[in-house]
């Protein structure tokens, strides 16, 4: 009689013999297998990154195109031509810009009291791009008998934010008494002399700054659009040049090839040159070239993402 086996440890031995592991062969197509999908999915990512990338530095160089652009179209469109003292070609602007704008709200010798830069309802009598301060110049429109309408024209000796009461309170008909209440603050300006008696309330005021647009080369080996403040009178003296955008195309005598340049001409379309009157200029072409930070490498090449436009500016200040 033959021996008994046990059940389980059959059933154990008949498991076994079933069981069956990878062979060499099954495990290098595997690795090949994920070898390849991994190195496209890997090509994949990378293609994506850089077309990312080349999107992000187009935009960047747009974006430098469309500050210069905007910036400098909305202060030479309100330059006032009877105050610049002189034109700069090329790569360079020098004007007096209209940084705002109100109505006088009342007159106590060299103190000016304005109303508060917030609308009232159907009207805004403040406006600011930015706020005045001592060396700007103010404009007081004035309509005399004598003289005639023309502009007033004073230096600021000092511009700050006073309650209503002080600046313009309400019994003068540009306030409300809800304003008063409320808090809300006027503005008071210092003379650095006393306007005419031809200056009355309700007078349309305007400031402007003497300043300078320029391209300039900035220690870190690129080209900005910069911005200088300059003296409103006496002497031109600037100050330190502040970077406002870019970086743009290095500076080239070449009209076709410099990152930033300014054409001048007259009602007729005459080209002016730096040593024109300002009082003959009616429009201004500017042509900004702006370029990225970074070189990318497409298709083995090596390219600068970059972009340009020109834009013609009328000049609506021309007459004094």
């Amino acid at each position: 009689m033959p021996p008994l086996r046990s059940p389980d440890r059959a059933g154990h031995k008949a498991d076994g013999q079933g069981r069956r592991g990878f062979t060499l062969i099954e495990l290098a197509v595997v690795l090949v297998i994920l070898g390849v999908v991994g190195s496209a999915i890997g090509l994949t990512l990378l293609r994506q990154q850089r077309f990312y990338r080349g999107a992000a530095e187009l935009l960047y160089a747009r974006e430098g195109v469309r500050d210069a652009i905007e910036l400098l179209s909305t202060d030479i469109r309100g330059m006032s031509t009877a105050d610049t003292a002189g034109l700069l070609a090329d790569s360079a602007v020098e004007l007096f810009a209209s940084i705002g704008s109100s109505v006088v709200c009342q007159v106590a010798g060299a103190e000016i009291g304005l109303p508060r830069a917030v609308p009232l309802p159907g009207n805004t009598l403040t406006a600011f791009v930015t706020q005045p301060d001592t060396g700007d110049i103010v404009l007081f429109y004035r309509d005399s008998i004598e003289g005639g309408s023309q502009w007033e024209r004073h230096r600021i000796a000092g511009f700050t934010a006073r309650s209503l009461a002080a600046a313009c309170p309400a019994s003068t008909g540009f306030t409300t008494p809800q304003d008063a209440d409320a808090g809300a603050s006027g503005f008071l300006i210092t003379l650095s002399t006393p306007l005419s008696g031809h200056v009355s309330r309700g007078a349309p005021v305007r400031f402007i700054r003497h300043g300078r647009y320029s391209l300039y080369h900035s220690p870190d080996g690129d080209w900005y659009l910069g911005y200088r403040r300059c003296n409103a009178v006496g002497s031109r003296v600037c100050g330190a040049i502040q970077p406002l955008s870019g970086p743009y195309r290095a500076y080239s005598s070449s009209p076709r090839s410099t990152g930033l340049l300014f054409e001048f001409f007259d009602e007729l379309g005459g080209r002016l040159g730096a040593a024109s009157s300002p009082l003959t200029l009616a429009r201004v072409d500017i042509t900004a070239r702006a370029e990225s930070r970074h070189r990318l490498t497409v298709e083995g090449r090596t390219v600068m993402p970059a972009d340009s436009a020109t834009v013609s500016v009328a000049v609506r200040n021309r007459r004094p």
